[in-house]
């Protein structure tokens, strides 16, 4: 199918809706909704139907709360998660916040409830032994602890739960296993806004995993532009879970980062399409992102012994797997070539900072091509 064709997709492959979309709230945003629900119903005995509070960039949302508890020295309520039109694992996700108060002085204490993660490993933002609840969560948490406080004339030292309801359900399909976090999801977001269909998210993702990589002391991982790829790394190389970098459609998102954050040793995997894209210079491999040049295929092919009857057959083919099989069945190396410009490609934008092995596998996980270490 022509690419004007496909539909348009996110990084994860979902479709993305025609027209204007739909901006959401992260989780930060509403676990920041419902500690002050909780805290304004403690200090005043009463919860109303909604909340609204400030973001960092000024928006004023409202949230409805959802099964508010008032204890005898706790308040507890949850809202529903609203990502919008972006196709978030927790969207609909129910986010409670119970809140206690502490003696003066105390500071705010988080901690983590069910569905809510806990960190175990260093390099992330928070360190190991603390909820998995990120720092500009905890900044808006405590903005708005200080915020009821003072139009109570009171102080704003308490303890701070967040729970997820399933979360450690959601978490499977997050990275949070790989990254060190157990239990459940992370709360996450910066302005508290969830912007449809992305990059950031997954990019942030990546840097974390990169940071978690160096931090273990790991000398070799791998970023994978998918499952079938990182399942042959791993039979390869044997490297432990935390050493790989689910990398998707988002080289640029790993390679620069790395030429400021290097490692020792980077085996940069993926399928003949995705990494024929990068041998020509494409950072972002993602169909509606860039394509895959069969005419550029087929000149490769001419230049590594190809007659013009193979190179005519993969100019009028439809796809770059079309296009392996074509140089396969003709015996034409076009796997390794596109492997070693790839990887030139690879160490440029990484600024040469680390050795790289770059590996191209089929559909089913054969290794096709390959450009190993420089050492």
């Amino acid at each position: 199918m022509p690419p004007a064709k496909d539909p348009p997709e996110s990084a994860s492959g979902a479709r993305r809706p025609d027209g204007p979309l739909r901006k959401g709230w992260t989780t930060g945003c509403c676990a920041t909704a419902a500690t002050k629900a909780a805290f304004s119903a403690l200090l005043t005995g009463t919860f109303g139907n909604s909340v609204t509070f400030t973001l960092p960039k000024g928006e004023k949302p409202a949230f409805p709360l959802l099964e508010p508890v008032l204890g005898v020295d706790f308040a507890e309520v949850g809202i529903i998660k609203d990502a919008g039109d972006d196709p978030d694992v927790t969207h609909g996700a129910h986010i409670r916040s119970r809140v206690r108060r502490l003696p003066p002085g105390s500071g705010t204490i988080f901690k983590a409830g069910d569905g809510v993660g806990l960190v175990t490993k260093a390099g992330l933002p928070i360190p190991p032994g603390e909820p998995a609840i990120n720092p500009a969560p905890r900044a808006m948490i405590q903005g708005v602890l200080a915020e009821i406080a003072a139009e109570h004339g009171t102080h704003a030292d308490a303890e701070v739960t967040i729970s997820v309801i399933g979360g450690a359900e959601i978490a499977r399909q997050t990275w949070n296993p790989r990254l060190g976090i157990v239990g459940g999801i992370s709360i996450l977001g910066t302005t508290g806004i969830v912007h449809p269909f992305s990059c950031a998210a997954w990019i942030a993702s990546i840097h974390r995993g990169i940071d978690v990589i160096r931090a273990a002391g790991i000398n070799h991982a791998a970023a994978c532009t998918g499952s079938t790829t990182e399942a042959a790394v791993e039979k390869r190389h044997h490297l432990p879970e935390h050493a790989f970098i689910d990398m998707g459609d988002f080289a640029g998102g790993v390679l620069k980062y790395l030429r400021h954050h290097p490692i020792p040793r980077l085996t940069l995997a993926g399928g003949f399409a995705k990494m024929a894209k990068l041998a020509e210079g494409h950072l972002d491999l993602h169909s509606s992102r860039s394509q895959i040049d069969l005419s550029r295929l087929a000149e490769r092919a001419v230049a590594l012994g190809a007659g013009e009857e193979v190179a005519a057959r993969i100019r009028a083919g439809n796809t770059a797997m079309e296009a392996l099989e074509i140089c396969t069945a003709a015996n034409i190396p076009i796997g390794d070539d596109i492997a070693k410009s790839a990887r030139t490609i690879a160490l440029t934008e990484a600024d040469h900072r680390i050795d790289i092995e770059l590996l191209v596998y089929d559909r089913k996980g054969n290794l096709v091509g390959e450009a190993g270490f420089a050492r």
